[in-house]
């Protein structure tokens, strides 16, 4: 269970940090940059990653097509050494080398520029095939939100995965419920992300999206011949209870309140860290 609790803990820094970049920022797109911390924990404690040569040759290929939650993804490869944690409280900055969609040409450890929803999906079961007919066993790993299966194009890229049988593709839906405009079920009813997925071919199950147990145990399964998908029963603003239970979550402008709220949360984290290491 070492590496479980681990993974815990490092999804706990990664909100954490999440949480400081938008405390500085004053605004962000903080409820699906949450909803995705405990995946970002079990992948990049898993994957085959190299800090020192972020393009290295043997690594394995992750691709945020939700975009917008870059914040969480920036604050993990920071702590895994990619690169300095300073450059965190520049997200958005002219000239910064954080923007606020991911840049594989400004930042180290992007394997894939998005942020056009539905593109980050459909380049990753490109890179999936190419590195099939190369015999490489790398593997290649996206998040897809939920509003943003809304798009066409998604499926064609499900569709396609499933054709060519990338059992190197494990795809992640952060099924949280809700999107841009409102909840889902109101603004387009999404059905069985489940049935869906199967009836396109893909090994398929659902998970506890706060829990990295879960994830890590459906992410070491068998892909059955199949890619695999991976449906993340999760919440918008995931691990703040505030911003859970806050209406229009997607993006928000910070007032005084939630600032207090976001300042709080990161002090609880960091006394809660004192004291693991005086327990130690």
């Amino acid at each position: 269970m070492t590496n479980v609790i681990e993974m815990q803990n490092f999804a706990k820094d990664i909100r954490k940090e999440t949480l400081k970049i938008f405390l500085n920022r004053g605004f962000g797109h903080i409820g699906g940059a949450l909803s995705i911390i405990e995946t970002l924990a079990v992948l990049y404690s898993t994957m085959k990653i190299n800090p020192e040569n972020p393009k290295d040759l043997n690594r394995d290929f992750f691709i945020l097509s939700k975009g917008h939650a870059s914040p969480s993804l920036y604050a993990a490869l920071a702590l895994k050494g990619f690169f300095p944690k300073d450059w965190l409280y520049t997200l958005n900055d002219n000239g910064t080398n954080l923007p606020s969609h991911p840049d594989r040409n400004l930042t180290p450890g992007i394997d894939m520029t998005t942020g056009s929803l539905g593109q980050g999906i459909s380049a990753a079961a490109g890179v999936a095939l190419g590195l099939k007919r190369d015999n490489s066993e790398r593997k290649v790993y996206c998040i897809v939100g939920d509003g943003e299966l809304n798009e066409g194009q998604c499926w064609e890229a499900i569709q396609f995965a499933a054709h060519f049988k990338l059992t190197n593709f494990t795809l992640f839906i952060d099924n949280n419920k809700k999107q841009l405009d409102g909840p889902n079920d109101e603004i387009c009813e999404t059905f069985s992300f489940l049935e869906k997925l199967r009836s396109f071919g893909f090994h398929s199950m659902q998970v506890k999206g706060n829990s990295v147990e879960e994830i890590y145990t459906a992410l070491q399964g068998e892909h059955y011949g199949k890619p695999k998908a991976i449906v993340l029963d999760t919440v918008k603003g995931q691990g703040v209870k505030y911003f859970e239970d806050l209406k229009d979550n997607h993006h928000v402008k910070f007032n005084d309140e939630m600032k207090g709220v976001l300042l709080w949360e990161i002090q609880n984290f960091e006394s809660e860290g004192e004291e693991g290491d005086i327990n130690e």
